[in-house]
């Protein structure tokens, strides 16, 4: 059920992101600071909207935007590290996915990838988003599995979470059972090479601030699967 609360959080996010929207200059300096500066930008887009998707989760989950342990801070710098390393793996895909389709028969793929929308671009912006989530999504959710755990188990406090982290103990206590049949099995398939094919189907300079909104996307989905599974989310 909605509360004030929530009024006043959906009221803060339309007045945030209004600006981009109605004043051409803010847009443009946006613009021209993700083209100067992409690995920084992404850091700071993940930092923003990958924990707000937590946030949101949180909400969903326990009825508040924050509680003690949830680690705001942590999870932000969490994310924006991950949203360099997205920036970073979306450069390797996005030039080495068409050049492996010339090799087996699909000329002409980087020409589609820059084209208009067809049926072309869709199958190289597919074959991307497919690579990716195979090779790369793994990688990454298990690491984010583990910092949540680690930011737990340290309470949340920035002092904790830059103590060293027990990668051999924390990937023990994963629940794979839910690691693999859910995060991986259901959410890379159904969520995320789709919605990474739309993704690439967008201009470059976009593509990194979409990835972020899905964090959004997904936080809320990862809540509401808990809810009904009564498991870890992640």
């Amino acid at each position: 059920m909605l509360s004030r609360k929530d009024l006043y959080f959906g009221l803060g996010l339309f007045v945030f992101f209004l600006p981009f929207f109605l004043f051409h200059d803010v847009y443009e300096a946006y613009y021209r600071l993700n083209e100067a500066h992409g690995l920084l930008m992404s850091f700071i887009k993940f930092a923003l909207l990958a924990t707000l998707g937590e946030v949101i989760g949180l909400r969903i989950k326990t009825g508040r935007y924050h509680q003690s342990g949830f680690g705001l801070l942590p999870r932000a710098i969490v994310w924006g590290f991950l949203g360099m390393t997205i920036f970073m793996a979306f450069a390797i895909f996005a030039a080495g996915t068409p050049k492996l389709l010339a090799k087996i028969g699909l000329h002409g793929a980087e020409t589609l990838l820059a084209s208009g929308l067809s049926w072309g671009k869709v199958l190289v912006s597919f074959s991307i988003s497919t690579a990716l989530n195979l090779f790369y999504a793994p990688v990454l959710m298990t690491f984010h599995k583990i910092t949540d755990i680690h930011i737990v188990s340290q309470g949340g406090t920035l002092k904790g979470f830059f103590t060293p982290i027990r990668f051999a103990a924390i990937f023990k206590m994963i629940n794979w059972d839910v690691q693999w049949n859910f995060v991986f099995k259901r959410t890379i398939p159904l969520f995320w090479i789709p919605a990474q094919t739309i993704t690439f189907l967008l201009p470059e300079e976009f593509r990194v601030l979409f990835a972020a909104f899905l964090g959004i996307v997904l936080g809320i989905l990862l809540a509401i699967a808990a809810l009904k599974q009564n498991e870890p989310d992640r």
